[in-house]
């Protein structure tokens, strides 16, 4: 087999084979193909696309490019969750433990963050003493007695995955529907869960900016995770404004916490819930999705999701009384109030420059060797659609130096306020097959 002829099959717009998508694979994630010839591929994918099998074919084409976790020695159906991204997403701090208050095992996987904030691992690290360096025995033990557990991410879960990725991301073919769908979902299914829920964010500050193009990936992930045997749904929910109202890490753990006790934001916790029923009905603990909402409504009224977040945090050396005393998280040194210049409704909040003005504080890493600063961030104080009159304030800016006119502007320059506005739609579409 000639890697030319696999690509100009391709670029002709013909299906490729079984046995053709596993040559490309490993001979590219062991260096035999070169750069030139997987960038060629990847363009005629991204013209010509790619079939259902195609795609199942090539997710685990990736999936068996590295190790795979064998999650068998936890009992009952292990369900992941993935979001595609996005500013302020909160929602596996929450989801973690209030799924697993329900008795189904969370075995979570997670990574550190490029971008806006750090990803799940920093911020649980607002935590004191909470850290994820714990052995897969340690890991396995915890979910099994307590139902929930995170470790970091291992190093050799598919690697050409991410040799791939790092391709398309020099030649100009990020944006394939087949290429994301077998990217995401090829790290899922390595990491060992039976079933899988997605998050698949649309608008200014997702990855996917319209409905359209969200809807088209979260079909074709749900596809090739049930074409390979894993069941899986997907939500299409808003990111055209950043979710909750605390973006930055230690400021989203605390809201974290207050929507563990049933006082999070109305958009953070009614996605929780719909995101949650999904991975009951998956687990097999609900028939349907609203029984499943009324039981994680039930653990949250009576204190069990809260309890099982301190559980978590003091089974991996965290101090759990954060929980009760908020305080206790890393503090920043300044807040500063940004009041409105002038009257009326919150029309726009630009999820994405919103974000960046949280990563200018410290809040994220524009490099992965970057040190983020957990105690610093914004707290929106408004949301579209919210009345605001004059010197009202619109954002809590939590710094740790006085020089932040680079952060007002940004957050003057894309919150809008008009005379009327409307508050979007959280969840767009429920997809279950």
């Amino acid at each position: 087999m000639r890697m030319v002829d696999v690509i100009s099959k391709k670029r002709d717009g013909k299906e490729l084979t079984t046995e053709e998508i596993n040559f490309f694979i490993e001979g590219y994630t062991k260096g035999i193909i070169p750069d030139y010839q997987a960038s060629a591929l990847a363009m005629a994918i991204f013209f010509k696309d790619m079939n259902n099998r195609e795609r199942a074919d090539l997710t685990m084409a990736m999936v068996n490019s590295g190790e795979t976790i064998d999650l068998s020695a936890i009992h009952g159906i292990k369900v992941d969750k993935h979001s595609t991204g996005g500013v302020g997403d909160t929602t596996t701090l929450v989801l973690a433990p209030l799924v697993a208050a329900l008795d189904i095992p969370v075995a979570k996987m997670s990574g550190r963050g490029l971008g806006h904030t750090g990803g799940t691992i920093d911020k649980l690290e607002s935590v004191p003493g909470f850290h994820v360096e714990i052995t897969k025995s340690e890991f396995i033990d915890l979910v099994n007695r307590d139902k929930v557990a995170v470790i970091g991410q291992t190093g050799n879960l598919t690697p050409a995955d991410k040799k791939l990725y790092a391709l398309r991301d020099v030649t100009g073919t990020v944006e394939s529907i087949p290429l994301i769908a077998s990217s995401i979902m090829s790290k899922k299914i390595a990491a060992g869960a039976n079933a899988i829920v997605l998050d698949v964010k649309t608008g200014a500050g997702a990855f996917m900016k319209t409905d359209k193009d969200a809807e088209k990936l979260a079909h074709a992930m749900v596809k090739i995770g049930n074409d390979v045997g894993r069941n899986t749904m997907a939500i299409i929910s808003d990111m055209s404004q950043p979710l909750g109202f605390a973006i930055g890490n230690a400021l989203e753990v605390k809201e974290a916490i207050d929507t563990l006790k049933g006082e999070g934001p109305e958009d953070l916790t009614e996605l929780v819930l719909t995101l949650g029923s999904q991975m009951v009905v998956l687990a097999k603990k609900a028939k349907t999705l609203e029984e499943a909402r009324k039981m994680l409504l039930q653990v949250i009224k009576n204190g069990k999701a809260l309890d099982k977040f301190k559980v978590f945090l003091k089974n991996q050396g965290g101090d759990s009384s954060i929980a009760d005393n908020p305080e206790k998280l890393p503090q920043a040194k300044y807040k500063i109030d940004v009041p409105a210049l002038k009257g009326g409704f919150v029309s726009n909040i630009v999820a994405d420059e919103i974000g960046i003005a949280a990563m200018i504080l410290g809040a994220g890493r524009a490099t992965k060797d970057d040190k983020i600063d957990l105690a610093v961030g914004l707290m929106l104080r408004k949301k579209v659609g919210d009345k605001v009159t004059k010197g009202e304030v619109l954002v809590t800016i939590y710094a740790n130096r006085e020089d932040i006119d680079e952060v007002k502007a940004k957050i003057y320059n894309n919150i809008s306020i008009s005379d009327s506005a409307e508050k979007p739609i959280l969840i767009h579409e429920i997809i279950t097959e």
